[in-house]
């Protein structure tokens, strides 16, 4: 299996328009930061007073070379060293779908985060269902570059399986931006029937206004 640490094009997939949600000095927790890269930038950007939380001692090692603050840590575990709303924006790129537990961790983002950035690979895109049709093998491209038996995905969804979930658990969904994955890892924004033809969806969470409420 690829080390969570290996952050690729798929990996790093978003990270530009990431980037251009955040203001200028927030305060940052980025969850599942892998080699830094993602906060290096926002730091160099944004200015932003960033965090960062990393399973593989080889990214939190990469990110302690880059000079950011970041702690070896399970985000499976639960977040309960913070307190609610501690930080102005909490990121979760490209790592849902690889949790354990992911209905407990964005319950967790929620509440330490006063925003909160999801993003993930959609398994609704066309190319993946029709792989499926046509092969009838697990897909595996450029957004799944992995075999079945070393993919890090355990939790599949698809942009309309989390706009569902947000509805059914209250998480106000402040903006989408979903999209695909062009040339030089460009964003490459998918308006039109996104669970059909966007490759990653992301939203933009509103925390401050989640009552809490099921």
């Amino acid at each position: 299996m690829k080390n969570t640490a290996d952050h690729g094009a798929e990996t790093r997939a978003g990270y530009d328009i990431i980037i251009e949600e955040v203001p200028e000095y927030s305060r940052v927790l980025d969850l599942g930061c892998g080699d830094g890269v993602l906060l290096s930038a926002l730091q160099r950007v944004r200015k932003i007073d960033g965090y960062g939380v990393e399973l593989s001692a080889e990214g939190v090692s990469m990110c302690l070379e880059k000079g950011l603050y970041c702690y070896q840590g399970d985000i499976d575990d639960g977040l309960a060293d913070y307190k609610s709303n501690s930080f102005d924006y909490v990121i979760l790129s490209q790592t849902l779908q690889s949790t354990k537990k992911p209905e407990y961790v964005l319950a967790e983002i929620m509440r330490i985060g006063k925003n909160a950035i999801i993003s993930f690979p959609n398994f609704g895109y066309y190319h993946i269902r029709l792989q499926l049709l046509c092969k009838g093998t697990m897909p595996q491209n450029r957004l799944l570059p992995y075999e079945w038996y070393e993919s890090p995905n355990i939790h599949l969804l698809t942009i309309r399986d989390f706009l569902r979930y947000c509805r059914e658990h209250r998480y106000p969904v402040k903006k989408q931006r979903h999209f695909n994955l062009g040339e030089g890892g460009v964003s490459l924004p998918a308006a039109v029937a996104a669970n059909l033809f966007a490759q990653y969806g992301m939203f933009v969470l509103d925390g401050e206004k989640f009552t809490g409420a099921s």
